[in-house]
């Protein structure tokens, strides 16, 4: 069973079609990886998914653990487990990481009708997520992504999905500016906490390289606001000596005939 099925989107930003029938599901525990060149649409299925209020979907439906969710706010899909590490995660100067991973926690415990998690059980549960994520303890006190570099930053996404722990993450792009260290640790990351927690997850690129670290079990190539390919792993190492140009010429020929 899917955890995350989308069925025939069709999204649009303003009066610009991007999405025009697209198909994809996630299933639990499953590292799937969706591909395609700049302009496909990758980043606006992710903000599709989690809800964004620029993007209006004209048509098809979003499902997450078989329930309707293509009208929910985007509050609503991440207290159902839905989660999303940003391609460009912002910086709140004033607010430090550890008083945003506090209220972020204690979010999904309220809706959960839990009771909020104690100073104590929070520190001993964000250092654990720490060593698994080498994120240093003193970053607890730092503004949430002020002054950060952009490895900096991913590691941080990494960080609030090994504490989340949601059902389904989105990952647009984790992989974009990191050197070769970043991005090893990112990667690290990711395989543990779908390891652990069972998380199915999404993981938007372009690029071959976290491929080659967070090894999907599925991949998906988009073009032009559809899923056009998909295919196991092997579809990466086509990609990685072929480029996208096959992609283009079999969609022209599907058009064509």
């Amino acid at each position: 069973m899917s955890q995350l099925e989308i069925r025939n989107l069709h999204v649009q930003a303003g009066d610009k079609q991007i999405l025009r029938g697209l198909d994809l599901t996630v299933k639990p525990g499953e590292i799937h990886a969706l591909m395609g060149p700049n302009g496909s649409g990758k980043s606006t299925l992710a903000n599709a998914i989690m809800g964004h209020p620029s993007l209006e979907v004209t048509e098809g439906q979003i499902l997450f653990g078989g329930e309707d969710i293509t009208e929910a706010s985007p509050d609503e899909r991440a207290q159902l487990g839905l989660f999303m590490a940003f391609q460009y995660p912002v910086a709140i100067p004033g607010v430090t990481i550890a008083k945003y991973l506090r209220t972020v926690m204690n979010a999904h415990r309220v809706a959960k009708g839990e009771a909020e998690v104690s100073l104590k059980e929070f520190r001993q549960t964000v250092e654990t997520a720490m060593q698994l994520c080498k994120v240093p303890k003193n970053w607890s006190s730092r503004y949430l992504n002020d002054g950060f570099s952009g490895g900096e930053k991913k590691r941080l996404e990494t960080l609030q999905l090994a504490l989340q722990k949601p059902v389904t993450a989105i990952l647009d792009e984790t992989d974009s500016g990191l050197d070769i260290d970043a991005l090893n640790t990112i990667a690290e990351g990711v395989n543990e906490v779908a390891r652990a927690n069972g998380t199915g997850v999404l993981i938007i690129t372009h690029y071959q390289r976290i491929l080659h670290l967070v090894k999907p079990e599925r991949v998906s190539i988009m073009f032009q606001g559809r899923i056009v390919h998909e295919g196991g792993p092997e579809l990466v190492e086509r990609l990685e000596a072929e480029g996208y140009g096959w992609i283009e010429q079999q969609v022209a020929a599907a058009t064509a005939s």
